[in-house]
């Protein structure tokens, strides 16, 4: 991208928590945050200096499938910003003290999210889910895991992960393929390469309802979802056109329908979370307890009739539109379009090009939106999570027809 001026470079881990075993429930995210304390080379106040003194970015995150550690500085910077990330990844030191520490502020990690109701109602739906796999479990694992880490464990699981095998570097901005090639092979080519991670158990999904009672709350938080077609399904995109469709903007049915002419919710959204295997099309509400059967109802009624009738040009139209330009317009940043670098090689093994995928929503049609619904739209699919002050309200399987 040689019209800007700054570089995104990414390091890529192909392992998240789904990777992990229960009593690891929550490592992947120990360890990331682990490497920011120290390595054989920096201190955890050298680390934090490096980048922020040259005006550049230094973060991480885990997610159920994969660990990115990344950074964003001024082109000129790449080679110390490289210098760090590469040694985080390669020379942690993960010190007694140091683990000890970062339990408390996971463990403080832990509680603020589940201060959060709209966080909190996802993690239940998806307990209930993806029930008795690794897909159901908290990233951040839980208390009484987290507590147990060791620094043997912590190792042991680091040197399984972290090889060659399971790591992708991407990189995007003001930079050549060659230099950064070099950058790599300085810092990595030492290392074996490592065993690729084995595949994982295919997770079944379960149709469960569970009603959470939380008497702090003032809302009713509603989630509610479905099984979906896994990230690299050929389908996959007509997928991302019900998505937009159904509750992926302002100008969605669940938008329109439930805020704009109802009343009835500040937020409501839906959202695809396709993972390498499977996949979960949910719909997130909050609301009050007497509208909350009404969010229900009304969110079946879009579901019966996606099902029931296609999709008019013009509405078809706008999705496709809304998809493109939100591609387009993320693919104008660096560290987007490094993500998206590594999510292909990842998921794909292969690179497609912005034409390419513009094509293949074009070619999505309202019979592809309508079989996909049909497909999924199915009352013995469809999982419900309420969570709030839920006094006597009753939600059952014979509510939720479509």
């Amino acid at each position: 991208m040689p019209h800007v001026r700054s570089v995104s470079v990414g390091l890529w881990i192909g392992t998240g928590s789904r990777r992990e075993t229960p009593e690891q429930n929550g490592l992947s995210h120990f360890i990331e945050h682990m490497v920011f304390k120290g390595t054989s080379h920096r201190s955890a106040e050298d680390i934090a200096r490096s980048v922020d003194s040259i005006g550049g970015n230094l973060d991480a995150f885990t997610a159920k499938e994969l660990v990115c550690f990344n950074t964003k500085v001024l082109d000129e910077h790449l080679s110390l910003a490289w210098d760090v990330l590469a040694d985080l990844v390669l020379n942690p030191l993960f010190q007694a003290e140091d683990i000890e520490k970062e339990k408390g502020v996971i463990l403080e990690e832990i509680k603020m999210e589940a201060d959060s109701p709209d966080y909190l109602v996802h993690e239940i739906f998806s307990a209930n889910f993806w029930k008795d796999h690794p897909l159901g479990k908290p990233i951040l694992g839980t208390r009484e895991t987290v507590r147990r880490f060791d620094s043997d464990m912590i190792r042991r699981y680091y040197r399984e992960v972290y090889a060659p095998a399971n790591l992708v570097v991407t990189a995007a901005g003001n930079l050549t393929h060659q230099r950064l090639v070099t950058l790599v092979r300085d810092h990595f080519e030492a290392l074996p390469a490592g065993e690729p991670t084995p595949p994982e158990n295919v997770p079944t999904t379960h149709a469960r309802i569970a009603l959470r009672n939380k008497k702090s709350l003032e809302q009713v938080h509603v989630c509610l979802g479905v099984p979906s077609y896994p990230l690299p399904h050929e389908e996959r995109f007509a997928c991302f056109v019900l998505n937009t469709l159904l509750g992926g903007g302002m100008s969605s049915r669940l938008f329109q329908n439930i805020r704009e002419r109802q009343g009835l919710a500040y937020a409501v959204f839906s959202e695809l979370s396709p993972y390498r295997d499977t996949g979960c099309l949910s719909i997130y509400a909050g609301t009050s307890l007497e509208s909350a059967p009404k969010v229900v109802e009304s969110i079946l009624n879009e579901f019966r009739d996606l099902k029931e009738h296609l999709v008019s040009d013009d509405e078809l139209r706008r999705a496709k539109d809304h998809l493109k330009g939100s591609l387009m317009l993320s693919l104008e940043s660096t560290g987007s379009r490094m993500t998206n670098l590594a999510r292909q090689e990842m998921y794909f093994g292969r690179f497609f090009t912005l034409d390419e995928m513009v094509e293949s929503i074009e070619a999505v049609t309202a019979a592809d939106v309508q079989r996909i619904a049909q497909t999924f739209f199915d009352p013995k699919l469809i999982a419900l999570t309420v969570l709030g002050n839920l006094e006597n309200l009753k939600i059952g399987r014979e509510d939720l027809v479509c």
